[in-house]
């Protein structure tokens, strides 16, 4: 008899910021298989006798191929296993949980989410700069800046060059000189400000403020490690619950719906 798969949302790394759900299940499941972004302090709750499966993967390495996580999932739910599948943040934004979901499917194997915090929200939290703002950002988009097997990075960068709207990329560190340029050349100003976080909410969380055309000088000289999550837009002047002021290209929009 088949057992079951929980795909589920790890979030950003504190503890403090799993769901209820989450932790029920983890600390039932007969096994955890788990990716190198859930944090030590997140596996410090399974407990001790629980057996566990890392299945890391890092940009341009992946120990474990996703099609064996795949494989991987199926034998053991075959084996009559609840299996507890944890995922930095929310499995289904840009988690691939849709994907293993679909083999669980397709090979017959009950399977549910979980959903957990996504790394955007808990930037957020830990940072104090909003997603969205009355007078600043009316929108918020998430983007990965990271394609599959180092594809070319094509997005609606008029789309996205959009200075009502909070723009937020995921594993962007490789590619975030090529989205600075890409968006000022669609009009989005240069002075736009920009906050780069590596392991957001947990100890070892790393900042770094910076402006849409500085972005990809300061990333490299920072050496932040990978994932890191870029916040683009004027909401980020609110770092620090303390308003920056912003360049006078970045408030004239904000006149102009003043005066509306």
């Amino acid at each position: 008899m088949a057992g079951k798969v929980h795909l589920i949302g790890a979030g950003p790394g504190d503890p403090e910021l799993l769901t209820l759900r989450a932790l029920r299940l983890m600390q039932s499941a007969d096994v955890v298989v788990f990716d190198r972004l859930v944090s030590p302090a997140i596996m410090d709750l399974i407990p001790a006798t629980t057996r566990r499966i890392s299945v890391g993967k890092a940009s341009g390495f992946h120990s474990v191929p996703q099609e064996r996580i795949n494989a991987l999932l199926v034998d053991l739910a075959r084996q009559g296993l609840t299996v507890a599948r944890l995922k930095g943040g929310d499995p289904l934004i840009f988690g691939r949980g849709s994907e293993e979901a679909g083999v669980l499917r397709d090979a017959g194997i009950p399977y549910d989410y979980t959903p957990g915090i996504t790394a955007a929200q808990g930037a957020a939290v830990s940072t104090g700069v909003p997603l969205t703002h009355r007078g600043l950002a009316t929108s918020v988009r998430y983007v990965t800046g990271h394609r599959a097997q180092d594809a070319t990075l094509t997005l609606d960068w008029g789309s996205l060059a959009d200075p009502d709207c909070t723009l937020v990329v995921y594993m962007g560190a490789a590619n975030i000189g090529l989205i600075a340029r890409n968006l000022i050349a669609h009009n989005l100003p240069g002075a736009t400000p920009v906050l780069a976080l590596s392991h957001a909410t947990t100890p070892d969380e790393m900042r770094l403020l910076s402006t849409l055309d500085r972005i990809g000088d300061d990333i490299a000289d920072a050496r932040m490690p990978a994932p890191v999550l870029f916040i683009i837009g004027r909401v980020v002047s609110l770092y620090n619950s303390v308003a920056l002021p912003l360049p006078a290209e970045l408030t004239a929009p904000l006149r102009m719906v003043a005066n509306g």
